[in-house]
């Protein structure tokens, strides 16, 4: 049971169990808050936030939730990830021809995210394993898009059971699968990561003479997770271009923008979209190139 004195929620391995045999979502949702675990809802099918910032508008106090909810009863339910909740989330993802799975079983066999406390099915078919937090240590989300593996920590969240996601039509939810008999351990974010997308080398520094080419991640991210609703996905493709061109991985990139672009109300596989067509169009124009108008043959909607 939550601990009126400590901010963070207290979490037992049969919680999210319980929370999920509720019957409807309005009560999983005020049951979430009841136990002193923030929560927000979420589009009804879907995974965009309803409210105006999204999951920083979490809370438990359950007059607040079970407004939302009276006024939107499918909603589905916003965990957000890290310090608010006191959890963190390896995201599996399953997609057309691609699975990480195989990616998620050699870091297991590595002892990097063995310690689960429980395992949700996502509607895809992927997997969120959910692990301890670390009280004070702050763990970033990120993405890793060639393991297809996501990390759900400090300024993410996730969809929690029993909410409902419409794939071709068909509503599938989100199940708890297994809880954990050992004892739940947090996951080495950090080394998780580059364990599945080990470093590249430093970059060679500019010749003597020649301007070095520099940006701030942080300012493109604020930029994007700030941009209003008919301008988010352009802004997602300008501040990608900017990072690639500075010699940013991929996983860097979607480390910095991927929460950003969340935030911003950009469904994943739109944001996914977006960062693969600016690796494409700036690695193809090459270093300091300002890519214009992207040409209809490029096939990016923007």
């Amino acid at each position: 049971m939550f601990d009126p004195t400590n901010p963070v929620p207290t979490w037992s391995v049969s919680t999210m169990q319980r929370v999920a045999d509720e019957p409807t979502l309005a009560a999983a949702a005020l049951r979430y808050a009841n136990l002193g675990i923030p929560v927000f809802p979420c589009v009804p099918g879907g995974k965009q936030p309803l409210t105006p910032n999204g999951f920083h508008d979490a809370t438990s106090v359950a007059r607040v939730v079970h407004a939302w909810w009276q006024r939107t009863p499918n909603a589905n339910i916003g965990l957000p990830t890290g310090a608010p909740t006191g959890v963190l989330v390896v995201d599996v993802d399953v997609h057309a021809g691609a699975s990480g799975f195989d990616a998620f079983e050699r870091a297991r066999s590595q002892s990097f995210g063995d310690g689960w406390a429980w395992l949700v099915r996502t509607p895809s078919g992927g997997l969120h394993a959910y692990y301890p937090n670390v009280r004070g240590q702050e763990q970033r989300s990120w993405q890793v898009p060639t393991a297809h593996i996501d990390f759900r920590g400090d300024g993410g969240y996730v969809i929690a059971p029993p909410s409902r996601v419409t794939i071709d039509g068909i509503q599938r939810s989100y199940d708890v699968i297994a809880v954990a008999t050992h004892p739940a351990r947090p996951v080495d974010a950090a080394a998780l990561r580059r364990f599945l997308e080990p470093p590249r080398p430093a970059r060679t520094p500019p010749p003597p003479g020649m301007p070095a080419t520099g940006c701030r991640p942080d300012a493109l991210a604020r930029t994007v997770a700030l941009t209003p609703e008919g301008g988010r996905n352009r802004a997602l493709f300008w501040a990608s271009c900017r990072l690639v061109e500075n010699g940013l991985s991929r996983a860097d990139v979607m480390g910095w923008l991927g929460p950003a672009a969340q935030y911003a109300g950009l469904p994943d596989r739109e944001i996914e979209t977006t960062v693969n067509s600016a690796f494409r169009i700036a690695m193809r124009l090459g270093p300091g190139s300002r890519p214009g108008p992207t040409p209809a043959s490029e096939g990016i909607h923007l």
